[in-house]
C-alpha cells in the first residue's frame, strides 16, 4: 500500500542523539532547523502526488487528494532511522542472518536504511516488503534520500531497489536479498518466517482495518520465536490489540517530537 498518512509532527532538535541511528549519521546540512513554512518546498508531479522537503532535509511524498504525507513532515529520514533501524533492526545486531518483513514499501526509505545497516552489522538480510500501490518511477528519481546518506554507490543502490521486479527475489548486493510483493496485506497469506516486522501502515484514523487484532495475529504467526514488531503508533486500542495477540509489549521513546513508539516481542509459551 502507498503511504499517505503522516504519523506525527516531529520537531527535530539539531544535535540531538535522535538525529542518528546506530552506525548511521545524518550529515550536518540535513539537520538544519526549518520553520513550518520553510520546509514545505514543493516539487509538483502529475496530480495528486508532490514531493515535499521535511525538516531534516529529506523528502516525503504528499498526496493532495487526501491532504496527507507519506512521512512525518518534521523529518522523514530521522523518523525511519529511529523507529525501524535504531529500535528495530539494530536490536538483532548479533544475528549473522536477518529476515525482515515490511508492511508498506512506499518510497523504499526503510529498505535503503536497512541495506546500509546490514553492512554496518556485518550480517546478511532477506528483506520482504509488501505494497499494493507502487510509486511511479519518475517520482522515485526525484527523492533525495541517497544524497543524504553515506556511500559512493548509495544512489545506484536506491534505484536498484526500485527497479527490482515485483514478486521475485533479487540480490541487491552480496549481503541483501530483496523480495517485493505486490499485494494487499489484508488478504496476503505469508509462507515465510521473519525475525522482525516493520509495521508502517497508515495511522488508525485513516486505515483502521490495518490495525485490527486479526492482522497482529497474522504477524505473530509470521515471526520466529523471539521475533519483534516495531511501529510508530502508540494508540491505546493498537496497544491492546497487540498485547491480546500474545506479544510482550514495550513502549520506547519516540523520534524527535513524538513521545513514544512501540516494540513488541513474540514470546512462545
Amino acid at each position: 500500500m502507498a503511504r499517505y498518512q503522516p504519523k506525527s509532527n516531529n520537531a527535530l532538535k539539531s544535535g540531538s542523539g535522535d538525529n542518528k541511528a546506530k552506525g548511521l549519521m545524518l550529515p550536518d546540512h540535513a539537520t538544519k532547523i526549518y520553520s513550518r513554512h520553510d520546509h514545505i518546498n514543493d516539487i509538483t508531479m502529475s496530480e495528486p502526488l508532490h514531493i515535499r522537503t521535511t525538516a531534516d532535509g529529506s523528502h516525503t511524498v504528499f498526496f493532495s487528494q487526501l491532504n496527507e504525507h507519506y512521512h512525518s513532515t518534521f523529518g522523514a529520514l530521522t523518523e525511519s532511522m529511529h523507529v525501524f533501524i535504531r529500535a528495530g533492526f539494530d536490536c538483532l545486531s548479533g544475528y549473522k542472518a536477518v529476515t525482515v518483513f515490511e508492511v508498506g514499501f512506499g518510497t523504499g526509505l526503510n529498505a535503503l536504511l536497512t541495506l546500509i545497516a546490514t553492512a554496518k552489522n556485518n550480517c546478511t538480510t532477506v528483506y520482504h516488503t509488501i505494497e499494493d500501490h507502487p510509486l511511479d518511477e519518475k517520482l522515485i528519481h526525484l527523492l533525495n534520500y541517497a544524497d543524504l546518506l553515506p556511500g559512493r554507490t548509495t544512489v545506484e543502490i536506491f534505484h536498484k531497489l526500485h527497479r527490482a521486479p515485483w514478486d521475485s527475489c533479487v540480490h541487491i548486493d552480496k549481503r541483501f536479498i530483496l523480495h517485493k510483493i505486490k499485494a494487499d496485506f489484508l488478504v496476503f497469506n505469508p509462507g515465510f518466517h521473519y525475525d522482525i516486522v516493520y509495521f508502517d501502515a497508515f495511522a488508525p484514523a485513516k486505515q483502521p482495518e490495518m490495525w485490527r487484532k486479526d492482522n497482529f495475529e497474522k504477524i505473530y504467526t509470521m515471526l520466529n520465536p523471539g521475533g519483534i514488531l516495531v511501529t510508530y503508533c502508540v494508540q491505546g486500542e493498537v496497544k491492546r490489540n497487540i498485547k491480546a495477540t500474545g506479544f510482550q509489549l514495550e513502549t520506547l521513546p519516540g523520534p524527535p517530537g513524538k513521545r513514544e513508539m512501540l516494540r513488541a516481542k513474540k514470546i512462545e509459551p
